[in-house]
């Protein structure tokens, strides 16, 4: 990559780290930085518009599904429970507000998580459905 960001020593070890942590640990410690310093990590949540254009760099779908290391979290439907639904989605990403996690899973199927780590998207996935959502990982 030519647009690759240049780490010192120290922001190389911490990125080791964080990308051991799974979901909730990286929650923690989003809220836990974003209390410290007086930030916020608020973000516009990426809707997938991009993927079609990685996935046709692959050769072939086969290929493309052995090699596969990053995955799509998406909420297709938010069951009975939508409140817990609504918690599980701001758990996941608290970047966002109460209003927007409500928009998020009342306009299901939606992308919760993007290109995220196989654990990661997993554990997601392991939220989301003990709150009573239905999700695929694409």
């Amino acid at each position: 990559m030519s647009d690759e960001i240049k780490l010192s020593d120290n922001a190389k070890k911490i990125m080791d780290l964080v990308e051991k942590l799974n979901v909730l640990e990286l929650n923690d410690l989003v809220k836990a930085l974003e209390e410290k310093f007086g930030v916020t990590a608020s973000a516009p949540v990426m809707m997938g518009a991009m993927m079609p254009a990685a996935g046709a760099a692959t050769n072939g779908e086969a290929s493309a599904e052995e090699e596969k290391t990053e995955f799509d979290v998406v909420l297709t439907s938010s069951g009975d429970a939508k409140v817990n639904v609504i918690k599980a989605v701001r758990q996941i990403n608290p970047a966002l507000g109460l209003v927007e996690a409500k928009n998020l899973v009342d306009s299901a199927p939606k992308t919760i998580l993007e290109g995220a780590k196989k654990e990661a998207a997993q554990e997601a996935k392991k939220v989301l459905e003990a709150a009573g959502a239905k999700v695929e990982l694409k």
